[in-house]
């Protein structure tokens, strides 16, 4: 379908068939978010009237309100709540005006306004919201609320007024069991100080030891000098900064970290702050891949010492700590995650596996229980569950067919008329954000299943695959196949793919892990189209393949772009002995990473899967087998096994021809 068509087509279901007979002035709109993102509030002010009426006008009356926010008279706040009544646009101004009330300690106003916000989705507000029902009820709050404060202040990956403020209250009160304590502070700390968040360690640090604070620069920037000046641990302070410098230490010089801990710190340190020590130091050699990162996570006395992410390297690292997992450490470590971490199907799976490999019948017969749990076609270890039960994964049935009434409901659905213009006229980011407001956050618990099937049908027609597939994906029980693995271009890709052996399943489902089908997509570091090609990768495959006369220019055009990404595609799987895990590896983080990851014993390709260091390529290698393995039962109306696609990894063999070390 034609853009112009598109257009014209969502704008009469936005506006009416009358006024949309009038052509939008889509440039004023793409004018006023250039100067949003500016902040030109002289110009969002000149441009508003001229957009008065457009199909995006509440972006437009967004954009100029947000960026004087800070200023603008609550009266005037409040009326553009009451002319957008209901839109996306309204709830994200709310959400801007919580955070800046919350900000500015205004709690009055905040708790009058915070019932009227529907998308709940923002730790930060959410975490004022837990405090200012803290202070308007005490001791009559709900004893869940210092759960979730901990929870979200936990989770947060960079510093937050919110939940820092929130659980600094909470630590400050606290008394009881289910209150916050100091502990939680120093576990805060810990996290931020491993990934390199001062900012957030000293937070943290603020709310049980202020008078410490000035020490975390010197403890971050020279550890081991921090740690050389200090003689004994003798107090909590003491004893934690030193743990906060031996997890700094480990970053940089992990041998060192180690041998300070286990030659003088180790008898110093509670059994807490030694263990998440330990855990810290294991993960680090999980993630190096040294093959002996379990023997230290055996060091630890308490697995409920640790994280869930310092669990779940636990885990990783004790699937490839020999030829045969440490099963037990596999169940110990599972077992002690959170509630949230234990329902994960990554950790279902592996925790049947080692009940599987358990010697006792009711062992057997939980494993069994916990593989029918998660079991489907709907991602990869589900579907390894289904083949641990003897099934293969075939295509399922289609749901029933959407009815005129359900499909006209999405169509003059206004926010999803919204984002498919924005999307249409280059506002992506602005019309992902307000469909997905519309499925997911409009309506508690979102859309139901015939509606998100009704929401992704719409995109689908208009070939928005993005929407599409990740609308129908959040289906439970309906299960679209159609919806969640389109095959836009399907003459050209299996056309392509045939003329160089190449399996167009394979490519189908790395397509859909790399672009979702968008033709213009463009990542953060310059990989475009369909097959998110580099333009280094492009010029050298171009060469490769005797495409002549190629230019830069040409990698988002569908066919150059789908013949480059594929013939690369097949370079590296056949520089891989046609193992698709670490051809998909090589895609996504270059052919050098795998082949350094292919070290240590003979794995299952699951497990090595599971170890790949990096949470992105790590989630990429699955994704894409699993997509591989669903087009494939697709293409050919065949069960298929997402097991005889993983084969095994081991290291190179040294009788096998060398790597083509030319590979980009």
């Amino acid at each position: 379908m034609k853009l112009r068509t598109i257009l014209a087509l969502l704008s009469a279901a936005l506006l009416g068939s009358a006024q949309a007979q009038t052509p939008p002035r889509d440039d004023l709109v793409l004018e006023m978010s250039q100067a949003f993102r500016q902040g030109n509030k002289a110009r969002l002010a000149q441009l508003l009237p001229q957009v008065r009426g457009h199909a995006l006008e509440p972006w437009a009356a967004y954009w100029e309100l947000r960026a004087r926010l800070d200023t603008a008279p609550i009266a005037e706040v409040q009326d553009f709540f009451a002319r957008y009544a209901g839109t996306y646009q309204e709830d994200r101004l709310r959400n801007d005006w919580l955070l800046m009330l919350g900000s500015q300690r205004r709690w009055d106003q905040f708790a009058e306004d915070y019932p009227r916000f529907r998308m709940r989705d923002d730790p930060n507000v959410r975490c004022y919201a837990l405090l200012v029902q803290h202070l308007k009820e005490g001791p009559n709050a709900p004893q869940t609320l210092p759960d979730e404060v901990r929870r979200l202040w936990l989770a947060q990956r960079e510093d937050s007024d919110g939940c820092t403020l929130a659980a600094s209250r909470l630590i400050g009160e606290g008394s009881g069991s289910r209150r916050m304590t100091q502990a939680d502070a120093w576990r805060k700390a810990r996290q931020a100080i491993e990934h390199n968040r001062l900012r957030m360690a000293a937070s943290a640090v603020t709310i049980v030891a202020p008078e410490a604070v000035n020490q975390l620069d010197d403890l971050n920037n020279g550890p081991s000098r921090f740690l050389t000046s200090k003689a004994i641990a003798v107090s909590r302070v003491r004893r934690e900064l030193i743990g906060l410098a031996l997890i700094k230490l480990a970053t940089t010089d992990l041998d060192q970290a180690t041998r300070q801990l286990d030659s003088k710190w180790s008898v110093q340190m509670a059994a807490e702050e030694r263990d998440w020590v330990w855990g810290v130091i294991g993960k680090l050699h999980a993630q190096r891949l040294t093959g002996f990162a379990h023997e230290f996570f055996a060091r630890i006395e308490r697995d409920a010492h640790l994280n869930d992410d310092l669990l779940a390297w636990k885990v990783r690292a004790a699937l490839r700590a020999s030829r045969t997992p440490e099963w037990s450490q596999v169940l110990r470590a599972v077992n002690a995650m959170g509630e949230e971490a234990r329902a994960d199907p990554t950790w279902v799976y592996w925790k049947a596996r080692a009940l599987a490999a358990g010697r006792t019948e009711s062992q057997k017969e939980e494993a069994q229980r916990l593989f029918q749990s998660i079991a489907s076609p709907r991602g990869f270890y589900e579907m390894l569950a289904m083949e641990e039960l003897g099934l293969k994964i075939a295509v399922p049935v289609k749901p029933v067919p959407l009815a005129d009434a359900e499909k006209e409901a999405a169509r003059l659905n206004p926010a999803l008329n919204r984002a498919l213009y924005a999307i249409a006229i280059g506002l992506r980011s602005e019309g992902v954000r307000e469909w997905n407001y519309a499925t997911n956050l409009h309506a508690p618990g979102g859309m139901t299943e015939r509606e998100l099937l009704a929401a992704a049908q719409f995109a689908c027609d208009r070939e928005v695959w993005d929407r599409c597939i990740n609308t129908s994906e959040r289906t439970r029980n309906e299960f679209d196949p159609a919806q969640r693995f389109p095959m836009p271009f399907r003459d050209s890709v299996v056309r392509r793919a045939e003329q160089i052996a190449l399996d167009p399943a394979y490519v189908y489902g790395l397509i859909r892990q790399e672009s979702r089908f968008i033709m213009d997509a463009r990542s953060h570091v310059g990989a475009s189209g369909l097959m998110q090609v580099m333009p280094a990768t492009a010029r050298w495959t171009a060469r490769k393949i005797g495409m002549a006369g190629f230019t830069p220019d040409q990698i988002t055009d569908r066919e150059t772009n789908i013949a480059i990404g594929t013939g690369y595609l097949k370079l590296v799987l056949d520089d891989f002995g046609g193992s698709m895990p670490l051809a998909a590896a090589a895609y996504n983080a270059g052919p050098g990473r795998p082949r350094a990851w292919r070290n240590g014993p003979t794995l299952e390709a699951a497990a090595w899967a599971e170890n790949v260091p990096f949470h992105e390529t790590r989630d990429y290698v699955k994704k894409v087998l699993a997509n591989t393995t669903m087009y494939a039962a697709i293409l050919t109306g065949q069960p298929q096994s997402l097991k005889a696609r993983l084969g095994t990894v081991s290291a190179r063999d040294s009788g096998a021809p060398e790597p083509n070390r030319d590979l980009p």
